[in-house]
Order: C-alpha cells, then sequence, then structure tokens
C-alpha cells in the first residue's frame, strides 16, 4: 500500500492512501499543534476532504481498535496449528487495579501462564513488553494461551483476579 505524504506548510503533514476501488481516499492530518484530522476524500481531489477532528484519547483509541486485530489475526494464523493455544486481545481499563502499575506486578505469567506478546498503545506495537513495563488505561495487551488462561488473564486486569 503507498501512503501519499504531503507537507501542508504552516498546517501539518497529509498522510493518506487510496481504498480499493480508487474511489477513495483516507488518512489523516497531523497538525503542527499535535491535534490529529481523520480524513476522507474523492482522488484527484484532496480539497474535497471530509475531516473529523480528534482528540489524542480518540486517535489513541481508534489507532487502537485499527492495530490490534490486525496483529491478533496475524498471530492466530501463525498458531493455528498449536492445538488450544489462542490469541486474543484485552484492554486495560479505567477502572484496573493495574492501570499505572507495572507489568510485573500482574504476576501475570506465574498466576495464568498467559504470555503477552505485545501492547498496542497510540497505535505502536510495543513488543514483548517487560516486568517493569507500566499499564495506561486504554492499553490493548495482545496475549497468548489456553481459552481458561485467557479468561483468568482478562480477570486479573479487570479486579485483581478475586
Amino acid at each position: 500500500m503507498n501512503v501519499e505524504v504531503t507537507q501542508l506548510p504552516g498546517i501539518g503533514v497529509r498522510k493518506d492512501f487510496p481504498l480499493s476501488g480508487a474511489r477513495r481516499r483516507i488518512g489523516i492530518i497531523d497538525h503542527k499543534d499535535g491535534t490529529i484530522d481523520l480524513i476522507v476524500s474523492k482522488p484527484g481531489n484532496p480539497d474535497a476532504t471530509d475531516q473529523i477532528p480528534l482528540s489524542a484519547q480518540e486517535a489513541t483509541v481508534l489507532a487502537n481498535l485499527l492495530g490490534a486485530p490486525q496483529l491478533v489475526a496475524q498471530l492466530r494464523e501463525e498458531h493455528r496449528d498449536y492445538g488450544e493455544l489462542e490469541t486474543r486481545q484485552v484492554t486495560v481499563r479505567a477502572r484496573s487495579p493495574y492501570d499505572g502499575r507495572p507489568l510485573g506486578d500482574t504476576q501475570m505469567r506465574s498466576r495464568t501462564t498467559v504470555s503477552i506478546v505485545a501492547v498496542m498503545r497510540a497505535g505502536h506495537a510495543i513488543p514483548s513488553p517487560g516486568p517493569d513495563f507500566v499499564f495506561l488505561a486504554g492499553d490493548v495487551l495482545v496475549v497468548v494461551g489456553t481459552a481458561e488462561s485467557l479468561t483468568a488473564a482478562a480477570r486479573i486486569l479487570t479486579d485483581g483476579g478475586k
């Protein structure tokens, strides 16, 4: 997929690409002030653009919604021949007892045998987070384990595993 990057003097950077069928383009405008607009336009007419302003938190959530499923699907495909092994995504909620605390505090691996393969934060995959990695509300954890262990991991992140 070819992403077109266009400098917008005094504004920021536009990054977009054509959707299949080339009837529309989709992308973002990354403003110099740190704000982001989601954009949809028609090929050949970049000025006729629908813009949706996103707060930093909204951009992060959207990026996680788009990125985590891709990573999970790839891991599922790679692990499909491993019997009971599953891959899921688990979100750290604002009321999680581990929001703002390091992964090591969860004792996730020893309590559930689940492996945290990556954390999606602000649209970026953070692979193999270590025990000092601090969770934040909105983080999407990509986890691998059995169905039972994945349920236990989600419970730990929700209520401490009570």
